[in-house]
């Protein structure tokens, strides 16, 4: 497969004429380049050694000719003709060697290979091409070699990962290893959809990656490398390396393999696995929420996603009840920018980006009201931000306001998104639930019913404490007579150690009982 990629594109590793001019065995020839000294950049293929006149016939491109140029003294227009012979063989450069033939630079064929663009060298002191042959041909050997063991190591460690199921970013990980370079995975329009490489380099390229994606294309001589990635007639997206510093060749090879990869991992993941959109969404989510990673850092990660940041409102949500995929639909039916990312236990993580010139909170309450109709979904809130940086805390607020409302009987007759405001003592109970006091007030409160095989009088009292101390309404919802509540109430009080009909102590165990509750989620 190696050689039927190299045919297709048409390379083989290869040196420079400028790295074949700095070896220590040419040197010691003197070199002076003379003409086209702005092409020292082409690519030697080979190096040939030929004294013919027509030696332009016998070349197939990329070679550095090697000549004394005895058949060639005293005849201009020989001399002419052998330049324009090896410009339409498209060789990278040729070397005179001064001696009798042409004891300085013959002037002819110097303006005829500037003419051409056609590197020419001639070496001052005495030099044996054989040395200078063998030197470059064994370092050619040695990078194919080279190259090809790198593809085949790069294939098999992205194969093995993709049979263990490893995500997408671990073999973005493994090729930005290789490659030494960022890697980035755009959609394509150009959204950034996942990235790899050391972050203070990622974060360089994603900074103007408006002007990158337009120009990487053009790039790949500055270690700017595009590989395609598609199937079955279809283009998906690229993979981009960028500012990859070894040989160009070489990186094309990396690229070609790892775009290889990138595709069988997406046709074996087929209808079950997220999305890549989906991924880049969850993953830039998940690090503004940990707040492992500084918002402002996560800043062109969100652009180069294709967030709008610029003078935005920014309202942070956690969705209860609905799936990402809808979401993401019913945003695209309204117009809305945002990202959507799967949180755990049903819930799901919503960043809607609006104009500033805009009325965020209705904006806000028709997208959950959309959501909201004929559903159940749970829409919960933080305030509208402006300033990026406030946007980890929003998202924390908007769960810690979604994880108290979760399981609350009241959450259907609260408002069509529902902000810290509306959850009361609940939310206060959600927010310091980590606190070490209110963990120990939670479990001195209820000591006397917590560890019970059978947490039926534990659920009555949460019943009984939820409905307003409604004891009709409690009996109902456990499906028992009001004599059987009360002989359970009663059970309750004297485990406790309290009177529920007294109000502070009803108050304190149904903190006690929240904060409890709080922990289990």
């Amino acid at each position: 497969m190696t050689t039927t990629l190299e045919s297709r594109h048409g390379w083989e590793p290869a040196l420079s004429v400028r790295q074949v001019l700095t070896l220590e065995r040419v040197l010691a020839g003197e070199p002076e380049v003379v003409a086209g000294a702005g092409q020292l950049d082409r690519p030697v293929r080979w190096v040939h050694v030929a004294e013919a006149a027509d030696v332009g016939v016998m070349l197939s491109g990329g070679e550095m000719v090697l000549t004394t140029g005895v058949l060639l003294a005293g005849d201009e227009a020989k001399q002419a003709e052998y330049i324009q012979s090896l410009h339409r063989a498209e060789a990278a450069a040729v070397v005179l060697g001064l001696g009798r033939a042409f004891p300085a630079p013959p002037e002819v064929m110097r303006r005829a290979a500037e003419r051409c663009g056609l590197p020419m060298v001639v070496l001052h002191r005495p030099f044996p091409f054989a040395e200078l042959t063998e030197e470059v041909q064994c370092r050619l050997v040695r990078r194919k070699f080279a190259a090809v063991s790198l593809s085949e190591t790069v294939r098999t460690e992205l194969t093995a990962l993709i049979t263990a199921g490893a995500p997408l970013q671990r073999l973005l990980d493994e090729v930005a290893r290789h490659g030494g370079c960022p890697v980035v995975l755009t959609n394509l329009a150009h959204r950034v959809l996942a990235t790899a490489g050391e972050r203070p380099a990622v974060d360089d390229v994603l900074r103007d990656w408006e002007r990158v994606a337009r120009q990487a294309s053009a790039c790949a001589d500055d270690g700017w490398i595009p590989a395609e990635l598609g199937g079955r007639g279809e283009r998906w997206g690229r993979l981009l390396l960028c500012g990859y510093r070894g040989d160009a060749a070489t990186g094309r090879l990396l690229a070609d393999r790892a775009a290889e990869a990138l595709v069988l991992h997406r046709m074996l993941g087929g209808g079950s696995a997220p999305s890549w959109e989906e991924e880049s969404a969850q993953s830039l989510l998940t690090d503004l929420v940990s707040g492992a990673v500084p918002a402002r850092q996560l800043l062109p990660r969100a652009r180069a996603a294709g967030l709008p940041v610029n003078r935005r409102t920014f309202v942070p949500l956690v969705v209860l009840g609905r799936a990402p995929g809808e979401l993401d639909r019913v945003l695209r039916l309204l117009g809305l920018a945002g990202l959507v990312a799967e949180l755990a236990d049903g819930r799901a993580a919503v960043l809607l980006s609006l104009p500033r010139d805009q009325d965020a909170d209705a904006l806000t309450a028709h997208f959950a009201a959309r959501l909201r109709a004929g559903s159940r979904a749970v829409v919960a809130a933080s305030d509208a931000r402006t300033a990026w940086e406030d946007v980890p805390a929003g998202l924390r607020e908007a769960r810690h306001v979604a994880d108290a409302v979760a399981d609350s009987p009241a959450a259907l007759d609260l408002p069509a998104v529902i902000r810290l405001k509306d959850v009361h003592l609940r939310g206060l109970v959600r927010l310091l639930r980590d606190d070490p006091q209110v963990q120990s007030f939670a479990e001195r409160e209820l000591d006397g019913l917590l560890g019970e095989a059978e947490p039926e009088l534990l659920n009555v009292l949460r019943t009984y404490l939820a409905t307003g101390r409604n004891k009709s309404r409690t009996a109902q919802l456990h499906h028992v007579s009001r004599p059987a509540l009360y002989r359970r109430l009663e059970a309750i009080q004297a485990r406790l150690g309290v009177d529920l009909d007294d109000f502070e102590q009803a108050a304190s165990v149904h903190i006690a009982l929240l904060a409890h509750d709080a922990q289990l989620r």
